[in-house]
């Protein structure tokens, strides 16, 4: 009996054909592909965290600085550096209610939701082996996403260093703003408490005036991005709080305090 190709059925079949076809061919670029996706995402993330600690440029080897950097473990919930898989993902253990913890919404002002147990940190050393800077895996939503980046503190666990995104979806010219450089350069040199050891850090609307007093707790707005600006303040002030990297962050600022301690005497 002959094929008829123009008919229903014949339709019908040349379609099915191409469909698998297109299938075969989709999910084997997929599976050859996976392995390069992967060592991309990982090369990604290696460079966004020598950005925030200022080490990066195009010139250098991204995975040779990287190994410069050393790669820690934290319990959240006590501050102190636990044993991990290196192929630990904080992102995914948040979202396993066994590894995490779910908050309340008086405490969940960045919008996360569960906060891990464990959390990432990297410390960046300099050639004599002093702690150089603290860089620290962030998350929080902002308008209409959830944005990530890492915030970088200085050796004194609370003045920044950095602060670089590399995943959200703000709106291009108002929240997409937080790239800008410039932007992103006036969170050098703030600090994270006050003189009374609270966490003060705040994205303030508009200008910050810098002779006014805690002004060295407040970065400039973005103009026409409140909700935005808002959620990178919640952001960076829930990470570096008690339920986030506040108890790490303080054991460092006690350490470091004994150390000048026992310089001095």
């Amino acid at each position: 009996m002959a094929f008829d190709k123009d008919s229903i059925g014949g339709t019908l079949a040349a379609a099915l054909v191409l469909c698998i076809v297109c299938g075969v061919v989709v999910s084997t670029a997929a599976v050859a592909l996976r392995p390069q996706q992967e060592a991309n995402r990982i090369l990604d993330r290696q460079s966004n965290v020598l950005r925030a600690a200022g080490r990066y440029s195009p010139e250098i080897d991204i995975a040779a600085e990287f190994e410069k950097i050393e790669h820690r473990f934290v319990d959240l919930r006590t501050g102190e550096e636990v044993e991990m898989p290196a192929d630990y993902d904080q992102q995914g253990a948040a979202s396993d209610p066994e590894q995490s913890t779910l908050l309340t919404q008086s405490e969940d002002i960045a919008r996360v939701r569960r906060v891990p147990h464990v959390g990432e940190v990297y410390l960046a050393r300099d050639e004599q082996g002093e702690l150089e800077s603290i860089i620290l895996p962030v998350h929080g939503y902002g308008l209409w996403s959830t944005m990530y980046g890492f915030l970088s503190l200085e050796a004194d666990a609370n003045t920044i260093a950095g602060l670089v995104f590399y995943e959200h979806g703000e709106t291009p010219g108002l929240g997409g703003e937080i790239d800008n450089p410039r932007w992103r350069q006036l969170w050098q040199g703030k600090q994270l408490l006050n003189d009374e050891g609270e966490v003060a850090i705040q994205v303030v609307k508009g200008s910050v005036d810098e002779r006014a007093p805690g002004a060295e707790t407040r970065v400039d707005g973005l103009s026409g991005a409140t909700l935005t600006s808002v959620g990178v303040s919640n952001m960076v002030r829930f990470w570096v709080g008690e339920n986030g990297f506040g108890p790490f962050l303080e054991r460092l600022r006690e350490s470091s305090s004994a150390a000048l301690d026992q310089g001095v005497r």
